[in-house]
């Protein structure tokens, strides 16, 4: 038997198709299948380099009675800027479950990677956001910290932004990048003034000391992480773990050895009758924010379900595989 060679797809390809899709839910059905026992996801494979300061990521598994097992490989280089590239880079391998065949190479450096990052984050805020949203907070200016203006529209009507970055520079690009749309965006070089401002707070950020610190934090306050990826990283005080009334992961297996939980586990700050897992959530919406005076956090760390989801939804659109 002759094998078909695999398909190979370029961005360009990819970014066309995803404009056709219906996100949320597509990577909402990921995160219910891996919380459901349905999912097959070892642990993160991981690089870390000095010199420059970059990652790569090793992503990879199978959901039950889909047609492809996904390997990603995605990497973050953060003096790429500087070189005129983007700092996320990477692609997605589709195999046949039945064979092992190569089906498929998607070319997406790494952009499938960031769109299914902050479409898990558009999840959590349906679930545990306040119902009535002042103003949210955006810490850090780049890829993730605007994609995530992106979709705010699809989970709340709220235009009131305000953002923090490590340079006026920065924080005044990201502004300047968003003249045209119709979100009425603030700049701080101030946390404390962000955690006071904004009752919903997204960091996305590569930090590896903490950002936000518990006394910053009112009550009524929804955080979102999404930068802390690994063991080193970290954007939350723990105590701001120790202090919330609900705390979800997208993985509670992989966040034991990695991400914001993990530190609060290192720190004794967790309390595992607080800790939901996001498809558990996602399942039953009752065990999400039940009042505005609750705090609650989500950690996200970036799971394999959600690049078997995003991949596969590609691949299905095409006829010819």
């Amino acid at each position: 038997m002759t094998l078909k060679a695999p398909l190979v797809l370029p961005l360009s390809q990819i970014t066309g198709i995803l404009e056709t899709l219906n996100l949320i839910p597509l990577i909402e059905q990921g995160f219910l299948a891996l919380s459901s026992n349905k999912a097959i996801v070892p642990p993160v494979g991981e690089l870390l380099f000095d010199n420059p300061r970059g990652e790569a990521h090793i992503k990879y598994g199978y959901i039950l009675n889909q047609p492809y097992y996904v390997v990603k490989i995605a990497s973050g280089f953060y003096e790429n800027p500087k070189l005129g590239l983007k700092s996320s880079q990477g692609l997605m391998l589709a195999f046949s479950q039945q064979t092992g065949v190569l089906k498929a190479v998607l070319l997406d450096e790494g952009y499938l990677t960031d769109i299914r990052t902050a479409i898990a984050s558009m999840i959590t805020l349906r679930y545990l956001a306040p119902k009535n949203i002042k103003s949210i907070g955006i810490v850090g200016t780049g890829i993730q910290a605007k994609l995530q203006l992106k979709y705010l529209k699809e989970v709340t009507p709220c235009k009131n932004i305000m953002v923090w970055g490590r340079t006026a520079e920065k924080i005044e690009a990201y502004k300047a990048s968003f003249k045209n749309s119709d979100y009425n965006i603030s700049i701080t070089s101030s946390i404390k003034e962000l955690a006071n401002t904004c009752n919903l707070i997204i960091t996305t950020t590569p930090s590896k000391e903490p950002l936000l610190q518990e006394s910053q934090i009112k009550k009524g306050t929804h955080i979102t992480a999404i930068g802390s990826d690994t063991s080193e990283k970290t954007e939350l005080d723990s105590n701001i773990i120790k202090k919330a009334d609900i705390v979800v992961s997208d993985s509670i297996e992989q966040s034991k050895s990695r991400g914001e939980i993990y530190r609060a586990r290192q720190d004794d700050c967790l309390n595992p009758n607080k800790l939901i897992e996001l498809g558990n959530l996602i399942k039953n919406p009752a065990l999400g924010r039940q009042n505005n005076q609750q705090i609650t956090v989500a950690d996200l760390t970036g799971v394999a379900v959600q690049d078997i989801m995003i991949a596969t939804a590609i691949l299905n659109n095409l006829k010819n595989i």
